[in-house]
């Protein structure tokens, strides 16, 4: 036992599900909480606590039962619609309710770990310099991650414990929970390509296809957090955190196509939130015909996401070189792990 205590605030969100597994193999004791988590665990050094963040009278209360914290993972979010304003208030509101519970409840913290994005940069306003670095100048656009890093650099000014914060770049991940993922959104799109004798085309911008791009897998996030909520090197500081591994969907594509015994077509811009509105019956036939599990499309993927996904047309890589000289040299390989996760639907019969 490490004998670390690690309370992940928005347990069942993208990032939180391979954090915990990743502490939970380090031998951390984790507590996961959230409005929607379940209250039991089969995993003796996992519990959960149901509680909403935006409630300070439902936080803080549920959170005196969390004995022990000396690390807290912040992962939480307050929902938005694709392509949003995303609420500054209400984002800053759920850090500010979890902090002061922790405060009274946790007199041993160590640390408190915030998770941003690459929206830190402002990709969807503008393009961003590039390659993007941490001690990028803000742009002057409202952005909660902003306030919720100043808000932790003001707490942790008058508190014993250390923070820091990543920031990832599209997260990817093999997640059936959540539609708001391009690997299950690829996999969809291959799937009705398939079911209409149509080639693989992309369905993005041209620029889109040419440009050098940077995802992050979720479990090289989740490593990386637990490096820096332990490292001293890591104090204070906010990282970039990607595969370290840049392609463009041009290169990616036909690996893809071949994947799902498909031709790779051409590049044809759509807007899949109009185009797939009709699409549910043959959804309903690719699922009966491969035996997959029973899905509703809008379950599977998020086309609200791919249009924005695939709508981005200048280069936006990442520059990493600061996590990787202050001790993190975690790699993966992008294009080979798109693969991994999308065999990991199929075997579920989740896809084709």
């Amino acid at each position: 036992m490490t004998g670390k205590t690690a309370l992940v605030a928005g347990a069942t969100g993208a990032t939180a599900k391979r954090l915990i597994e990743v502490l939970l193999a380090q031998d951390w004791q984790v507590i996961g909480v959230s409005r929607h988590a379940t209250e039991t665990s089969n995993v003796s050094r996992l519990s959960y606590i149901r509680a909403d963040l935006l409630d300070p009278a439902s936080c803080a209360p549920a959170l005196k039962k969390a004995n022990g914290i000396t690390h807290l993972f912040y992962t939480a979010r307050a929902a938005f619609g694709e392509g949003g304003v995303e609420s500054v208030e209400l984002n800053v509101a759920m850090l500010r309710n979890v902090l002061n519970a922790v405060d009274a409840a946790a007199p041993r913290l160590e640390h408190v770990h915030l998770v941003e994005g690459q929206k830190w940069y402002d990709v969807r306003v503008r393009p961003a310099r590039t390659p993007t670095r941490e001690d990028d100048p803000r742009p002057p656009q409202a952005n909660f991650y902003y306030d919720q890093e100043d808000l932790l650099r003001e707490r942790q000014a008058k508190r014993d414990w250390t923070w820091s914060a990543s920031r990832p770049h599209m997260v990817y991940d093999f997640a059936p929970e959540r539609p708001r993922n391009v690997v299950p959104t690829i996999g969809a799109w291959a799937a009705m390509c398939a079911e209409l004798g149509m080639p693989l085309d992309f369905p993005g911008s041209p620029g889109c296809f040419s440009a050098l791009m940077e995802f992050t897998d979720a479990t090289q996030l989740a490593r990386a957090m637990v490096w820096m909520a332990t490292s001293e090197t890591a104090r204070n500081q906010a990282y970039n955190v990607t595969d370290s591994c840049q392609f463009r969907w041009q290169w990616l594509w036909p690996r893809i196509a071949a994947h799902f015994s498909l031709q790779p077509g051409q590049v044809r811009p759509l807007k899949l939130t109009e185009w797939m509105q009709d699409k549910e019956p043959a959804w309903e036939r690719i699922v009966k015909r491969h035996g997959l599990a029973q899905t509703a499309l809008k379950d599977v993927a998020s086309w609200a996401f791919a249009d924005f996904l695939w709508g981005l047309d200048s280069d936006l890589p990442t520059d990493t070189t600061k996590i990787r000289l202050h001790g993190f040299h975690g790699v993966v390989d992008t294009t080979d792990q798109f693969l991994v996760h999308l065999r990991r639907y199929r075997e579920a019969r989740l896809l084709p």
